[in-house]
């Protein structure tokens, strides 16, 4: 009997253990205090170059001020660090300051968005890059049963998870960095012009050791081919005339 009971107890003692570390695992709890975006992010894990990216251009404590200071909600396309470096290498590099800012701003949306919710959004959705016109940073977003679709006129790609969200705050897991027009969608620079005469459609010309021959040239040439035509036909004459006069003598 007292083996039985320690046996029970030792397995309610591990059901509890389970259920609370899967309670864990599935809810992702905000950090403690007010919100704070690069914490959240930090404790999904694998989003270090976003962190250090919100971090230089500030972005990070604009939107801190906002969640914590205002009733409007956010939403965060929160690319991985694996996405950032599939880039091509130097991409972030070349990029100017400004230019940087925009990049993270392309990523925010400056209204919460629900899983649901992208169902109905209308396109394109306006972020805190601003413009939406084509060519500049317009992000649409289709979504099919539980797939949210994003295409930026640059890249393709799929909401791969929900990391956290809340009243006031959503953070979707992107396994792409979303490239707005405005920065990587301009055509690439065209070939410096040539000279004016490369323009002009040339005509075959003939190889160095073949010159072309002039009219004159044709001329002497067909004149030159008479005389010795000539000169030929009377030589065979003189030989025929003059045997001719051998025989008859």
């Amino acid at each position: 009997m007292e083996s039985f009971s320690f046996l029970a107890i030792t397995f309610l003692f591990l059901l509890h253990s389970i259920t609370t570390s899967i309670a864990q695992t599935t809810t992702a709890p905000a950090p403690a205090g007010p919100l704070n975006i690069t914490a959240v992010l930090e404790k999904a894990g694998q989003f270090n170059t976003l962190i250090r990216l919100m971090k230089s251009t500030q972005i990070a404590d604009q939107i801190n001020n906002q969640l914590n200071n205002s009733n409007t909600g956010i939403t965060i396309f929160a690319p991985t660090d694996n996405a950032f470096s599939s880039l091509p290498p130097g991409t972030l590099n070349s990029l100017t300051d400004q230019q940087k800012v925009s990049l993270i701003q392309f990523h925010v949306i400056p209204t919460l968005i629900t899983m649901s919710q992208f169902q109905t959004v209308s396109n394109p959705l306006r972020t805190q890059a601003g413009n939406t016109n084509n060519g500049q940073f317009p992000l649409n977003v289709t979504s099919a049963g539980n797939q949210v679709n994003i295409s930026t006129g640059v890249v393709n790609t799929t909401v791969s998870n929900s990391l956290y969200s809340d009243s006031k705050l959503a953070v979707y897991q992107v396994d792409r960095v979303l490239l707005p027009l405005a920065i990587f969608g301009s055509a690439a620079p065209a070939p410096a012009p040539g000279p004016a005469s490369s323009k002009v459609k040339k005509k075959p010309t003939a190889a160095a050791d073949e010159p072309t021959a002039s009219p004159k040239d044709a001329v002497d040439a067909s004149s030159g081919f008479r005389l010795h035509w000539i000169i030929s036909e009377m030589w065979i004459l003189s030989i025929v005339i003059g045997s001719f006069f051998w025989l008859h003598l």
